[in-house]
């Protein structure tokens, strides 16, 4: 009898604390709604436990939002499932003609097949100067001092087009707007380390950038203001072109202040850089800098690889998707969906990635309706997801083998595991939470076309989400 009553108290007592939970949940949305913030917004919020899949809390789930960056967690998902974990991306670097004596009479040829992370800093192996280094070695084995022909990037496995159809016009020259390349370096970003003047109005200066950006900015609309005022700065330089230009402020007091931009042709870029490693090792070059593209607008054939001397691999993808999660890394994300298409069909574009990604997510029971997107990162402010699909998705990974790796890349904020989405108007949080009296959560909440400050939306979400502690 004792056990009875025992067992009935917990009953009772997990069933009270559930209506606690929906109705401060309900409560705290019906204030939510009333905050002058959101007097002309669309909030969703929908909330399942995570065991049994029972909805706990739904606030238009099937109206599609703007994710921003809760997006990653579908691609993210996709990606381990569709290319697997342990997948690795290549990179090979070869050469045309022959060797004679010392004397290669011929081409260097690099052949990208998309790695995200060749020239990043993110990992030991990957560094620029262990690249350059490994390349300059296997040169050097093969007694090479002089090259007759040039040094050629082929990015043809992949589509032309680096960026994805959506993406704004503010946000491609920026670092986060990075596109994926066949051939990618460095993160496609360069640093431009900037001189402001001493007073609010003052013109300022370029001190340097790291790697060298070949491209020429304008900077007449960009000037100083006051100190300690922050990075109000925009850069604007469109894929493939080498005249952009800066507007926006950048504040006095620091005579080397850092922004981030896109390279606008990263095989170029890495073709640089070679060369001079190349000249600082006394190996000379006689040809120029060229690609597949120039190649093309020329009517010139691509050089044939007769051999190729060094093969480049990526860390696996249960280690890129870590930074891609944490760090919300776009370019990796638009990687993922360009080599998902290419593993698949042979291409990488991001048309064909996305409709790979649409079919496998409607196979396991999501609806293509409900799944409007244009990229894989989040970034393009056309895409239009409902919260119950992102939930979806994350239940989804919990059954699965990789769900480790899924789980170990979720930021960790508010003390919750999820992954924040933040663009223009619209603020987002997506993940697990497991409440004091050991229930688990599966949650998505959007907001879209708030008013006034991000940080107190932030706030305010946050504040909602604590109900599910």
């Amino acid at each position: 009898m004792k056990t009875f009553f025992l067992l009935f108290g917990l009953i009772a007592g997990s069933v009270s604390y559930a209506q606690t939970v929906e109705s401060l949940l309900a409560s705290a949305m019906l204030n939510m709604e009333k905050d002058d913030q959101f007097k002309h917004a669309i909030i969703s919020l929908y909330i399942v436990d995570s065991k049994t899949g029972k909805v706990v809390f739904d606030k238009n789930s099937e109206i599609g939002l703007a994710p921003a960056s809760c997006l990653k967690v579908l691609t993210s998902a996709a990606a381990l499932e569709l290319l697997g974990k342990d997948y690795r991306y290549k990179s090979e670097f070869g050469y045309s003609g022959k060797i004679e004596n010392d004397t290669l009479k011929g081409s260097l040829i690099f052949t990208g097949f998309g790695d995200p992370t060749l020239g990043s800093f993110r990992w030991d192996a990957t560094a620029t100067d262990l690249v350059l280094k490994r390349i300059i070695d296997a040169l050097k084995r093969l007694n090479i001092k002089v090259i007759t022909g040039d040094l050629v990037s082929d990015e043809s496995k992949w589509t032309k087009q680096v960026t994805p159809g959506g993406w704004t016009w503010e946000d491609i020259g920026n670092y986060y707007g990075a596109g994926a390349r066949g051939f990618n370096w460095h993160e496609n970003q360069y640093d431009l380390f900037l001189k402001p003047g001493s007073k609010i109005g003052d013109p300022v200066e370029i001190v340097s950038s790291k790697p060298v950006l070949h491209a020429s900015m304008n900077l007449q609309e960009l000037k100083t203001d006051a100190a300690g005022s922050g990075d109000n700065s925009i850069i604007y330089l469109a894929e493939d072109h080498f005249i952009g230009y800066i507007k926006g402020t950048i504040p006095a007091g620091k005579n080397n202040f850092k922004i981030s931009g896109s390279i606008p042709d990263a095989a170029m870029s890495f073709s640089y850089d070679l060369r001079e490693e190349l000249k600082n090792s006394r190996i000379e070059v006689m040809g120029r800098n060229k690609s597949n593209l120039s190649n093309e607008k020329l009517n010139l054939e691509m050089p044939k690889v007769e051999n190729i001397f060094l093969k480049v691999v990526s860390p696996p993808l249960d280690s890129i998707n870590y930074w891609f999660l944490q760090k919300s890394v776009n370019l990796y994300g638009e990687a993922f969906v360009k080599t998902i298409a290419f593993e698949k069909t042979g291409f990488g574009a991001t048309e064909t990635g996305i409709d790979i990604i649409k079919d496998f997510w409607n196979k396991s029971g999501i609806e293509k309706s409900a799944l409007n997107i244009k990229d894989g990162s989040g970034l393009s402010p056309a895409n239009r997801v409902t919260t119950d699909v992102l939930v979806a998705v994350m239940q989804y990974a919990k059954e699965q083998s990789w769900y480790s790796a899924f789980y170990d890349g979720l930021p960790e904020q508010n003390g919750i595991k999820m992954k924040s989405g933040y663009i223009g108007g619209v603020r987002g949080y997506t993940g697990y939470v497991r409440s004091k009296s050991g229930t688990e959560y599966t949650f998505s909440f959007l907001i879209n076309n708030f008013d006034g400050s991000p940080g107190a939306v932030r706030e305010k979400m946050w504040q909602m989400l604590d109900i599910l502690k």
